[in-house]
């Protein structure tokens, strides 16, 4: 069957990582640490981000978690420093963030217009809130382009759990073999795989390497750019 829709992960494959989400993970760090320092670089540190040289741990909870996922690892450090209402003060401050500072990945808003003219049917699935899905995407212009938009409390459950990607599935009305997946990291690409989608490619643009990727991609490219000239998306 030929692929006639394509669901995307967003940060690392839509939205530049290191220029949107590394200065609001520092600032999500100091909320949850209570403006102490010293804990806010421990809770960057154990949790995917190095406080010194700001680089990404690929799969890491700040990498690849949902925002309880975040709450929950930080509050198992902090313990009874823990504030209350951790997980809505840290989807806050990612909302806010993405609506002031998202940046697309350079030629991304391109690359979207070619493959939505061309017929293809686009969605977005996020381990973050669908609210702040919504307010980077709107940012970057680009919200628009997608039939479809799922977030971590839409729902369908998580990443790598196929429910995301039968729901994009099924909002579009295509087949799981007439899908592919396209994700920077190891959970998007066995959530594509798990619901049964055609093809699972992984994208260098985010947080993963190569070798991160390549036991669960049917395909690796520098980023979504590469799309448009491949085989199978010329038109749906």
């Amino acid at each position: 069957m030929a692929i006639r829709g394509i669901l995307f992960d967003k940060d690392g494959t839509l939205i530049d990582y290191e220029r949107t989400w590394v200065p609001i993970n520092r600032h999500v760090a100091a909320y949850a640490a209570g403006g102490d320092a010293k804990v806010a670089e421990e809770l960057l540190r154990r949790f995917g981000h190095d406080p010194v040289t700001d680089a990404i741990e690929p799969g890491s909870v700040l990498a690849a978690g949902s925002v309880d996922d975040i709450a929950s690892a930080f509050a198992g450090y902090l313990g009874l420093r823990t504030p209350p209402g951790l997980a809505a003060g840290i989807d806050r401050i990612y909302s806010a963030g993405g609506a002031l500072h998202a940046v697309l990945i350079h030629g991304v808003r391109e690359s979207l217009g070619q493959l939505k003219r061309r017929g293809f049917l686009l969605g977005v699935g996020t381990t973050g809130s669908k609210g702040g899905l919504e307010a980077s995407l709107r940012r970057s212009n680009i919200l628009g382009d997608f039939h479809f938009t799922a977030g971590c409390d839409s729902g369908f459950g998580g990443k790598p759990g196929p429910g995301m990607a039968r729901a994009f599935c099924e909002a579009v009305g295509i087949a799981p073999g007439q899908a592919a997946m396209v994700g920077d990291a190891v959970h998007d690409l066995a959530m594509g795989r798990a619901a049964g989608f055609a093809l699972n490619i992984g994208v260098l643009s985010g947080t993963s390497g190569r070798e991160d990727l390549e036991d669960f991609a049917d395909l690796i490219l520098d980023s979504i750019n590469d799309l448009p000239a491949l085989a199978g998306f010329q038109s749906s």
